[in-house]
């Protein structure tokens, strides 16, 4: 089947930028071309180039988004710019008068009032579709224990757990993501992958946060400019929805020596599943058949053509958003601006909880 051109633009094209245009050369069968790339910091121009020549891309450069964005270039736009640029680049997307569809790489923005200001502007502008950048709900072990969870095998969910245990932080270009006024703070940078996650299990919109955190062992010997990075590097987060469920978040970035990087339980009142990655296995089984009846699968999709960073979700992240936009607004994007902002605000409760002591409810941040 013959699908009409779509091009790409890549505003930031650092580290994912460039996983971006990699995934995206993998779609070239689906009609998809990156045409434009925007980014101020020169080596990442130029090895974001030297990509796009290698597979034969004829690419204009940018050094910033608002020129691309005047180019008239662009059909869609991968934004993957340092988590604090976010609201200004996606308020000048959205009031350009032409539309450009937009990915937005996660957190939506930093702040809960960047978030709500993004999602306020965009409902004037129909013609535009914005999906955030949560794909973690697309790796092929997490998407088996949605379709799961929601195919009722497990009941009512009644608690959710997802333990990330992993290696620190990269570095980034001029280390913007060892500050919280960079990134939001670990919790919204990192966690709002899970807390979209726990929130899709518990099928209920938060209602508090209790979390519990420090900077324990990583980037304590660094400093940037006199001052010292201030991410957390462990935390426990607890979640209470609206329909009586909880999620808990257990993380700790000094744990390379792990198995699995993620480990996800949903328990419901009549079964439970897992999912482990990278090892890409599911286990589900009944509360009335026990530990005998527990089945084991091995997840895969046959449509992805591009492992990356990310097993996959990426690739597969861009496949679905590229289907929304053909069908011309008939299809909202998978993981919507509303999704971005509440991953968002319970990062921001949970990193307020642990300034504070205490829990700090949704509705507190919200305001």
């Amino acid at each position: 089947m013959a699908y009409r051109g779509v091009s790409y633009g890549i505003i930031g094209v650092g580290m994912m930028g460039r996983e971006h245009l990699i995934n995206l050369y993998h779609l070239k069968s689906e009609g998809v071309a990156v045409v434009a790339i925007a980014d101020p910091h020169l080596p990442s121009q130029q090895q974001a180039l030297n990509l796009a020549h290698s597979f034969n891309w004829p690419v204009q450069v940018f050094s910033g988004h608002k020129e691309l964005l005047d180019s008239g270039l662009c059909d869609v736009l991968v934004v993957s710019t340092p988590n604090m640029t976010h609201c200004e680049i996606l308020m000048d997307i959205i009031s350009h008068p032409k539309p450009h569809h937009v990915l937005v790489e996660k957190p939506l923005c930093t702040t809960v009032a960047d978030c709500r200001k993004v999602v306020d502007a965009a409902k004037s502008r129909p013609d535009v579709l914005v999906q955030v950048g949560l794909e973690y709900r697309y790796m092929p072990p997490v998407a088996k224990l949605i379709d799961i969870v929601k195919g009722g095998t497990l009941g009512q969910v009644k608690m959710v757990a997802i333990r990330e245990h992993r290696f620190p932080f990269l570095v980034k270009v001029n280390n913007w993501n060892r500050f919280n006024c960079n990134t939001g703070g670990t919790l919204v940078e990192k966690c709002c992958h899970f807390f979209d996650l726990i929130r899709l299990f518990a099928g209920a919109n938060p209602v508090r946060v209790m979390a519990s955190g420090a900077i324990d062992v990583n980037h304590k010997d660094e400093t940037y400019d006199g001052k010292v990075p201030d991410i957390i590097d462990n935390a426990y987060v607890i979640i209470e929805f609206e329909n009586g469920s909880r999620g808990m978040l257990d993380l700790c970035m000094f744990a390379e020596g792990s198995k699995n990087e993620q480990e996800i339980s949903v328990v419901g009142d009549v079964g439970k599943g897992e999912a482990f990655v990278p090892e890409s296995i599911v286990r589900w089984g009944s509360r009335a058949e026990g530990r005998n009846g527990v089945k084991t699968l091995k997840a895969e999709d046959g449509c992805i053509k591009y492992d990356g960073l990310h097993h996959g979700s990426s690739y597969l992240e861009h496949l679905h958003f590229l289907s929304a936009i053909r069908v011309e607004g008939t299809q909202a994007p998978a993981v919507g601006l509303q999704d971005g902002l509440v991953s968002v605000a319970i990062g921001v409760a949970a990193q307020l909880s642990i300034e504070k002591g205490v829990f700090v409810t949704i509705e507190e941040v919200m305001e």
